[in-house]
């Protein structure tokens, strides 16, 4: 159950005919609860915000995944990283396209005004993308270090690790895929008894409905924090320390870019830590709660409401940060903008070859891809 689906229950609880929903995970504590906050205020602030996502999230990514494009159309070698920030920019911008279909039933107290197929569709789409970007993640962080650690020491080499960086993507879209059947499956368009709201939200099996939730819950906590930030954590970490024992004999220069490549990496391991932690954690209490692990209260299904909508929406600013701190931070992406936009027309001028020769070499790149970055 996500912040979509708790805020369908709240506005509808009334409406509804609630002995099939009682039954079907929903809690029976929750229809005794006073509503403790202003909800259409919160409503309309979850709006803004996703609005403001959306065209952030849409814009930025839109252009690092156009970068990509043409640089691949040109004779320059791409760097090793390159494919799988092109896989995570596709990711997080098929889940900006979603948003305003999420905007729309929010501004109508979650009404869905699409049809069953449309909702199975679009939380489809919102899902496999949300578990791609977060898989494409880790990928990269575990491929800067062993690039950084075991550089193809071949043509061949090199060719053969192309060759597995595909097929890591194409496994990494499988798996998001699978991640996201089951609750997809389960979801329905169910229409009030009065016949005036519809909601799309999942309907599970009525024999243990809420075993069912749970462990929808938990296995999205699995795949999409516990078992990706260890792996993103343990991989930097163990990139920043190969940095250190690399840079022991280099020039000033060298080790300050060094330096702030550590930074870098620390950023990465607090950025997806903020964006993704308190969700989870919210979501693990919900899961707690419905198992009865934790003491259910009205004030705890209040705090529960809000605060799954507020880490949702701060889940979803890693679409609107990846792009930022993946690429415009990275001084060779930076250059692959300006050729775009200011030198595209420069090639007579010697402009372009002066920047050409500041280009970070492929060793480097692949490490961390932030040399000579802006101090944070």
């Amino acid at each position: 159950m996500n912040s979509f689906d708790l805020d369908e229950l709240f506005d509808t609880w009334e409406d509804l005919n609630l002995t099939g929903l009682l039954e079907n995970g929903t809690r029976v504590e929750m229809g005794g609860c006073p509503t403790a906050f202003d909800r259409s205020a919160l409503l309309h602030s979850m709006c803004i915000l996703y609005v403001f996502i959306f065209v952030v999230g849409l814009a930025a990514n839109s252009l690092v995944l156009w970068i990509n494009i043409r640089a691949q159309r040109t004779t320059s070698p791409r760097h090793e990283t390159h494919l799988y920030i092109a896989h995570l920019a596709a990711a997080d911008l098929c889940v900006c396209i979603t948003l305003p279909v999420w905007v729309s039933s929010l501004a109508q107290h979650s009404h869905w005004p699409f049809s069953e197929l449309a909702c199975k569709l679009t939380h489809l789409l919102f899902s496999v993308n949300l578990f791609s970007s977060i898989f494409f993640l880790a990928c990269m962080s575990v491929d800067r270090y062993l690039s950084m650690t075991r550089p193809a020491d071949s043509e061949d080499g090199g060719r053969r690790r192309k060759l597995i960086r595909h097929g890591v993507c194409m496994g990494v879209w499988l798996l998001a895929l699978v991640a996201s059947l089951p609750d997809t499956y389960f979801l329905r368009a169910l229409r009030s008894s009065q016949g005036e709201v519809v909601l799309c939200r999942p309907v599970y099996p009525e024999e243990h409905p809420r075993e069912w939730m749970v462990g929808v819950q938990l296995s999205f906590i699995l795949l999409g924090f516990i078992i990706p930030f260890p792996v993103i954590a343990l991989a930097y970490a163990l990139l920043a320390k190969a940095l250190s024992s690399s840079s022991s004999s280099s020039s000033s220069a060298v080790e300050q870019e060094r330096r702030v490549s550590r930074r870098m990496i620390l950023a990465y391991i607090v950025v997806f830590l903020g964006c993704w932690g308190p969700y989870h954690g919210v979501l693990l209490a919900d899961a707690l709660s419905l198992l009865g692990l934790v003491p259910l209260s009205c004030g705890l299904e209040n705090a529960l409401y809000v605060a799954l909508h507020l880490t949702q929406c701060l889940s979803l600013l890693h679409c609107c940060v990846n792009p930022i701190l993946y690429n415009f931070l990275n001084r060779n992406y930076r250059y692959d903008l300006m050729k775009a936009f200011i030198f595209k027309y420069s090639t007579r001028t010697g402009l372009a070859r002066l920047i050409e020769q500041t280009h970070v070499s492929e060793t480097e790149y692949s490490a961390v891809a932030v040399e000579n970055t802006p101090q944070i």
